[in-house]
């Protein structure tokens, strides 16, 4: 009974004709698809076009038999999987073996009965589209199993990568508790991965950190991430600053199971900016009060040395006493430009090997005697040797007093100062949280009290000149800006830390020095000499200066040419070479300035004898303007430093 469907594919290779033609219809009437070829060369051509579900293969014929075309359809892997059941009348066991150790399946035996061999082909090609299943779904699960375990590698790539990363990232459930915590959570947060993982976060974070992390999730649930800085809380109590990005994390349909929280320490970052913005108003305060002190200086030079000449002329009592108080708030005056010069410029003073010890020891002594009673003093002196610091002893001795006053008003009714030192090495971490530090050793000197303390929104500013928290008339606002200025010249740097209630400590850290430093040029000597009737060249841009300058060395016996700039000044000295004997020269003037003269001098007159004259201490450095000039002298200068460096030069 003959089939619409098609039950498959089928090869007959016979060469006996009646029997291609028995299996032909029969199959064909059972539903098969049939292909015929009367010898194995034929079939295997064949199937290099069509290859069949099975192939009824007949053993004896001629050319190859059946054995040898089986033998090498097994052998092309494109034909191997098909398969074979032989046709024959043999019923020798031993030929049946022969062909199932090539590869045949199965054997029918002539004459065939039309049902065995529809039960045969049937069985065995249900063998085979199960085998081929079978191994679709085996190619299926390989497949599927090779993908599971790149996406377990590829997780497991991922979580290494969380772990090296410096950023924390940890996930929080929808109802606060902890579902991963990486190594990078460890080590800026201090609890373990055990300790952290499924706690709520109220028993790691405290109250601040806890609920600024609960008001942003209903952002994150709503908008999907949230992003900008936090004030934390570490385990160990620290305070830090962190760039916080938060993101939703969602299942496979989109519900969202939990927080993704991506923290970046910016702690350091901050922390440097606010120094750079605060050296950065600092050098611009300074450079405004090193304008106005080099104003000062050139308009009280002319004064003090006035003041010098009317005393020697005015000898009775009353304009002595006139003068002499003008004379003390010159003084004054000029104090208070050289603190505000120390702040702008720092300081390059003589400078020796000191003993920080020897600095506490006497300033404790000093403490001990003026201070109230009611204000206790302790020092912290190492057994081991302080190392040996370089420094001006006046100055560095002003600083310490100044910390020391300081902290004395800060507490009024009493308290405790502590003093101590002791050799810190400032590594490259170190160093990199201060702008003013360089890695190396250095002998930190730390003066705490128990006061007041300061407020933190003003302890960016306690350096500025003219900014003080003291009542009016109780300080200048000068004392700290000096400390500044003094410990920047020495190549040190300076830190404070204060809390509201419990006391400030600063912390002056100066460097440790190998051998000692060089002294200046510019010594003292005994008491000036008179001019012989020299000729001196006086320069500079202030009329006042000139004509004090010009008055003074007159009344002590030289003569004096003036000019107002450098290239009168070389007009002058092209004129008077073979008279002039010193020229005073004023370093700051419009159109040519002092360094440009004196390279216009030397080309006139290599030995030309210059005493370099600023309104900016020790702005200029004798090697910077030439090395053939020996003395300079800072503005304000009274009449004994003019004749005393004109002596100097006279000696030279």
């Amino acid at each position: 009974m003959s089939t619409n469907s098609t039950e498959g594919v089928i090869l007959i290779v016979d060469d006996i004709p009646s029997n291609l033609e028995v299996l032909f219809d029969f199959l064909a009437e059972a539903g098969f698809k049939v292909l015929v070829a009367e010898d194995g060369e034929s079939a295997i051509d064949r199937l290099h076009y069509a290859a069949p579900e099975l192939i009824l293969l007949d053993v004896l014929m001629p050319g190859i038999d059946g054995f040898e075309t089986c033998r090498r359809l097994k052998s092309n892997p494109a034909t191997s999987d098909i398969p074979i059941i032989f046709m024959t009348a043999l019923t020798e066991t031993v030929d049946k073996v022969q062909g199932l150790t090539l590869g045949a399946v199965d054997y029918i035996t002539k004459p065939f009965q039309h049902e065995e061999v529809l039960a045969r082909i049937k069985t065995h090609l249900n063998l085979r589209r199960l085998t081929q299943q079978l191994q679709q779904q085996n190619r299926v699960l390989a497949q599927q199993i090779q993908e599971r375990q790149r996406a377990e590698e590829k997780i497991q790539e991922q979580a290494a990568l969380l772990n090296i990363t410096r950023d924390a990232i940890f996930v929080q459930s929808l109802d606060h508790r902890i579902l991963f915590w990486n190594r990078g959570a460890e080590r800026l947060y201090g609890w373990t991965a055990a300790e952290a993982i499924g706690q709520p976060i109220s028993q790691l974070f405290d109250d601040k950190t806890t609920a600024a992390l609960l008001e942003k999730q209903p952002i994150v649930l709503s908008q999907g991430e949230w992003s900008g800085e936090l004030q934390q809380t570490t385990k160990s109590g620290k305070a830090i600053v962190v760039s916080s990005c938060c993101t939703q994390v969602c299942d496979s349909q989109g519900q969202i199971t939990s927080t993704l929280i991506v923290n970046t320490d910016i702690t350091e970052k901050q922390q440097l900016e606010a120094q750079f913005l605060r050296a950065q108003r600092m050098e611009s305060i300074g450079t405004l009060a090193s304008g106005i002190a080099h104003d000062l200086n050139n308009s009280l030079n002319p004064i003090l040395m006035s003041v010098h000449l009317l005393q020697a002329k005015l000898q009775d009592e009353s304009n002595q006493r006139l003068l002499n108080t003008l004379e003390q708030n010159t003084w004054r005056s000029i104090e208070l430009v050289k603190q505000v010069l120390l702040f702008a410029r720092g300081t390059e003073s003589d400078r020796t090997p000191l003993s920080a010890v020897s600095l506490i020891q006497e300033l404790a002594y000093i403490i001990r005697e003026t201070f109230p009673k009611n204000i206790e003093l302790y020092t912290n002196l190492p057994q081991q040797a302080v190392w040996t610091i370089s420094g001006n002893h006046t100055q560095l001795h002003q600083v310490l007093m100044n910390l020391c006053i300081n902290a004395r008003d800060a507490m009024p009714e009493g308290g405790t100062i502590k003093l101590s030192a002791e050799n810190v090495w400032v590594s490259e971490t170190d160093a990199r949280l201060n702008l003013d530090a360089q890695v190396g050793a250095y002998v930190k000197i730390t003066v705490s009290d128990t006061g007041c303390g300061i407020p933190s929104a003003m302890l960016d500013r306690i350096f500025e000149p003219f900014f003080t928290t003291k009542e009016i008339g109780r300080g200048t606002g000068l004392g700290l800006s000096t400390v500044l200025g003094i410990i920047k010249g020495h190549g040190g740097f300076i830190t404070v830390i204060s809390q509201l209630g419990k006391g400030t400590q600063f912390n002056v850290h100066l460097s440790a020095i190998e051998s000692p430093s060089v002294q200046s040029s510019l010594p003292e000597s005994d008491s000036p000499t008179t001019g012989q009737g020299e000729l001196i060249l006086v320069v500079d841009d202030e009329e006042p200066i000139r004509s004090v300058t010009e008055a003074v060395l007159e009344t002590y016996g030289y003569r004096v040419l003036t000019a107002e700039d450098g290239i009168e000044a070389i007009a002058l000295y092209t004129q008077h070479q073979l008279e002039i004997n010193t020229v005073i020269l004023d370093m700051m003037m419009p159109a040519m300035d002092g360094a440009t003269t004196i390279q216009m001098l030397q080309k006139i007159d290599p030995e030309v004898q210059i005493i370099a004259v600023s309104g900016l201490l020790s702005t200029h450095k004798n090697s910077e303007i030439s090395p053939l000039i020996k003395t300079f002298l800072p503005k304000p200068y009274t009449a004994d430093d003019l004749l005393r460096a004109l002596s100097v030069e006279k000696s030279r």
